[in-house]
């Protein structure tokens, strides 16, 4: 799969979503904000993820318009958190993220977690949002199979992405393969286990073949399986380096071996026990 930083997946409403961006979680402060984005936009990134929960939209859509590249060259994301569901809920969080990342408009908007209360009514909110273009996209974020049947089953929009907990040591291959059927992008944060696994021997076997790093390994494992990944750090150095996964390929037999990896390994809740 050859691919380029430039590249985008097409969601299933026709919208092109870069296939590599920036995570922004735990960065809380402006000056934080000003270098991670700004590194990364000269770098080539061109996805930048956010959410109502980190809070920082404020620094991240300075940091954006700080940037002097146009606002549609750059694709937003930003997701609703679980205290805010239901439809006045909704659209009021909706529009304070519009004035915290100072834009008319988010790439795309997600349900953070499925356990606010109230999914379905959620939902039916952020298809009007998209309906009046206020988002180009919108999608779920933590949904397990059965979180998005139920919206399938009772709202008009298939959700456009899911954004889960990816990486080789959680390969989540039969969500995986739901969403392709459906027609559902999925986006992995935490490729690289917040760090965690950088250090893990078994990647460093695989980094050495390919003279990359291990979390250069990571990234592009997830992208070779057609996923949009967003690692994340404040570091511009490994900004930089994240970025460095388009000059090579992973073969067919390293793919099958990182694939075996799995062994469930989550740092966040497991969105199967939310009910």
């Amino acid at each position: 799969m050859k691919l380029t930083i430039n590249d985008r997946a097409i969601l299933n409403n026709g919208i092109g979503m870069p296939y590599f961006g920036l995570g922004t979680y735990k960065i809380t402060s402006h000056k934080e904000a000003t270098t991670a984005v700004a590194a990364a936009l000269e770098k080539g990134y061109r996805l930048i993820d956010t959410a109502r929960m980190y809070n920082n939209e404020k620094y991240i859509g300075a940091a954006v318009r700080a940037s002097g590249i146009p606002r549609e060259d750059i694709f937003i994301t930003t997701k609703l958190w679980t205290n805010e569901h239901g439809k006045n809920n909704t659209l009021r969080a909706f529009n304070d993220s519009l004035k915290q990342l100072n834009t008319d408009y988010v790439d795309l908007f997600l349900i953070h977690w499925p356990d606010g209360g109230k999914r379905i009514e959620t939902w039916k909110a952020m298809e009007e949002l998209l309906a009046q273009e206020k988002c180009k996209a919108i999608g779920v974020s933590n949904f397990a199979v059965k979180h998005i049947n139920e919206l399938l089953d009772n709202c008009s929009v298939v959700p456009a992405v899911d954004q889960v907990e990816f990486s080789p040591f959680l390969y989540q291959k039969d969500l995986l393969a739901y969403c392709v059927t459906k027609g559902i992008q999925l986006e992995a944060y935490s490729p690289l286990g917040r760090g965690n696994k950088v250090k893990d021997l078994l990647i460093d076997i695989v980094a050495k073949k390919y003279s990359k790093s291990p979390a250069q390994i990571l990234i592009r494992w997830a992208l070779q399986h057609k996923i949009i990944v967003i690692p994340k750090s404040a570091d511009k150095q490994r900004i930089i380096e994240n970025a460095d996964v388009f000059d090579f390929e992973i073969t067919e037999e390293d793919m099958n071996y990182l694939n075996m990896l799995n062994t469930n390994y989550r740092l966040a809740a497991d969105p199967e026990k939310i009910e």
